[in-house]
């Protein structure tokens, strides 16, 4: 358990709020496909929209955090995500579904730039530690979510898939009753110079597009590797969950581990080049799994789950210590916001990317992706070596200044 009661108030609502997201992550798209009757094809599209809207949204909300206080926007984007959510019994047509998935994924987006500065200002010497911790419980609760989401997909019925959507919205306000119980944060004191500074910072804009290009990584075990299970490989389609199982069994044991070794931008930078390794790996063995008897696939596939979850612990490690580390306090928001929007290309462009490379081209595909990987993380030190130069560039003009003013 996290030391101090802030720190618990942050993850119980977390917690909540994730077994929720798991209803949504595992059953979303079947509740629009298969109880509304969207298309597809549509619902696709509708996703895609959301995705870009979000991208938006989460730096200018990110802002408002910082200079309003981050504990209300916070709870606020949580209370809009549950009616929006709510209101997906209501959408029975393509541009019904647009406007409301598009309203929860904008929130969703909003809420996690908003959630930045209590991590910083609660999470104590390490806040990256923390959002380690954070993110180890969310796979527990996304774990919790999805055997629901199970019980819904196997009744199949609209009312079953109505309760759901009902379930999620309901944790939803819950998480954000939880934050009650937080102290509020006071917001920092605007500083002069430009407004939106993170969008200014030109090394941070670059570690924000290379971890948006690793984040790709992330829709490996979600997308290419069930569909590659299913198209290229004699495997038993049952290991489709163990690989999924597997991955999650892993983070939420060493997530936290892991982190406690990232502790600086160099250690991140490090982090990131051992994550393209890991992740080139894996996918090189992935690969080597058409073909073969079913019982070699298996192995193959689960070690190299292994690999990529390995990888993916560095990843994560290091994406929380540098965006961080090289954000300022005062605008920590705005800084995360502009650092998730990496993620957020990488949401909304890399399936399609994963299925081009690795579905539809094949084996040579899986060699292609692991190299952007490992390309990547060889691109990240250099990244952030410049952060870190522009960063003490800053931190030395601003001290005559400071200095002056308390003479």
């Amino acid at each position: 358990m996290p030391d101090t009661g802030p720190q618990r108030v942050l993850a119980v609502s977390n917690f909540v709020y994730t077994v929720g997201s798991g209803l949504y992550l595992t059953a979303g798209v079947l509740y629009f496909t298969e109880a509304v009757h969207l298309p597809a094809g549509q619902v696709g599209v509708g996703l895609g929209i959301a995705g870009l809207l979000a991208l938006v949204l989460g730096v200018a909300v990110g802002h408002l955090a910082d200079r309003h206080g981050a504990r209300g926007i916070y709870a606020a984007t949580l209370v809009v995500q549950a009616l929006a959510t709510a209101c997906f019994v209501l959408a029975d047509s393509f541009w019904a579904f647009v406007l409301a998935v598009c309203a929860a994924a904008a929130a969703k987006a909003a809420g996690i730039a908003a959630r930045s500065p209590l991590i910083r200002h609660y999470g104590g010497g390490r806040p990256q530690e923390f959002r380690a911790y954070l993110r180890a419980v969310a796979n527990v609760g996304i774990s919790l979510g999805a055997v629901l989401a199970g019980w819904v997909v196997q009744v199949g019925t609209l009312t079953a898939y109505q309760l759901m959507v009902i379930g999620n919205a309901t944790a939803f306000v819950v998480s954000a009753a939880i934050l009650v119980l937080l102290p509020p944060v006071v917001p920092a004191p605007a500083t002069g110079g430009p407004r939106w500074i993170a969008l200014r910072d030109r090394p941070y804009l670059l570690l924000t597009a290379l971890d948006g290009i690793m984040a790709t990584q992330f829709k490996v075990l979600t997308v290419a590797i069930p569909l590659w299970i299913v198209g290229a490989t004699t495997a038993p389609h049952w290991l489709i969950s163990a690989t999924m199982l597997t991955g999650t069994v892993i983070v939420v044991a060493f997530q936290v581990r892991a982190s406690r070794n990232v502790d600086s931008p160099v250690a991140g930078a490090r982090a990131y080049r051992w994550a393209g390794v890991a992740f080139l790996i894996a996918c090189s063995l992935i690969s080597l799994s058409a073909g073969i008897p079913a019982w070699a696939a298996a192995a193959l596939l689960i070690t190299a789950v292994v690999i990529h979850t390995i990888g993916e612990l560095w990843h994560s490690a290091a994406g929380f210590e540098v965006s961080f580390a090289l954000a300022p306090p005062h605008a920590t928001g705005q800084y995360l916001g502009v650092f998730g929007l990496g993620a957020g290309l990488a949401e909304a462009f890399g399936p399609g990317l994963l299925i081009a490379l690795c579905i539809t081209w094949g084996r040579p595909g899986w060699y292609v992706a692991g190299a952007m990987f490992a390309l990547t993380g060889l691109a990240a030190p250099p990244a952030v070596r410049w952060a870190q130069r522009q960063r003490h560039a800053l931190q030395a003009q601003l001290m005559p200044a400071e200095k002056s003013s308390t003479v």
